[in-house]
């Protein structure tokens, strides 16, 4: 799998990628109504690092890098990950995070923190989990799951 930088000429992948995943809202913080234009323009936003991961001439999956605050808080990492749901279960999200943890250590970074898991995502829990990840904040009932209701949403931190 090779990962690259993503350019505005891989919109129409992302957003194969992204809009499945925005319109089931059970993952993601995103808007389940949102457009086409305003899911890019928030992939390719000011200070996002945006990439993709490719196999066979497909993008897979699609991640992005930034600092997860301004100012003083500017050394801690932040980043979103996304993965074709016919690609699930094939590696893309390890890949993705390893390249993004390289990445961000190039970058300067001291750690990365993810704000918003949702407990019920259990492949990202314990993906992240591996990779040395550890909970260090439950946000009780910050996310309403379009079925479940309202779950927990958890902070998920690792120094690099």
């Amino acid at each position: 799998m090779d990962i690259r930088a993503a350019t505005r000429s891989d919109s129409d992948s992302i957003w194969t990628i992204m809009e499945p995943i925005v319109r089931a809202a059970d993952t993601w913080t995103l808007a389940p109504d949102l457009t086409r234009e305003q899911g890019l323009d928030y992939w390719f936003a000011t200070g996002h690092e945006p990439f993709v991961a490719i196999e066979n001439d497909s993008v897979l999956g699609i991640y992005y890098l930034r600092a997860n605050q301004g100012g003083n808080g500017s050394h801690v990492a932040n980043c979103g990950y996304m993965t074709h749901p016919q690609a699930r279960g094939r590696g893309v999200a390890r890949a993705m995070l390893e390249h993004s943890l390289e990445r961000a250590r190039e970058r300067g970074f001291r750690a990365m923190q993810f704000n918003v898991v949702i407990s019920t995502n259990e492949r990202a829990v314990r993906t992240w989990a591996a990779y040395g990840f550890e909970t260090v904040g439950r946000l009780p009932g910050a996310f309403r799951h379009p079925q479940l209701g309202y779950v927990d949403a958890l902070v998920m931190y690792r120094a690099l």
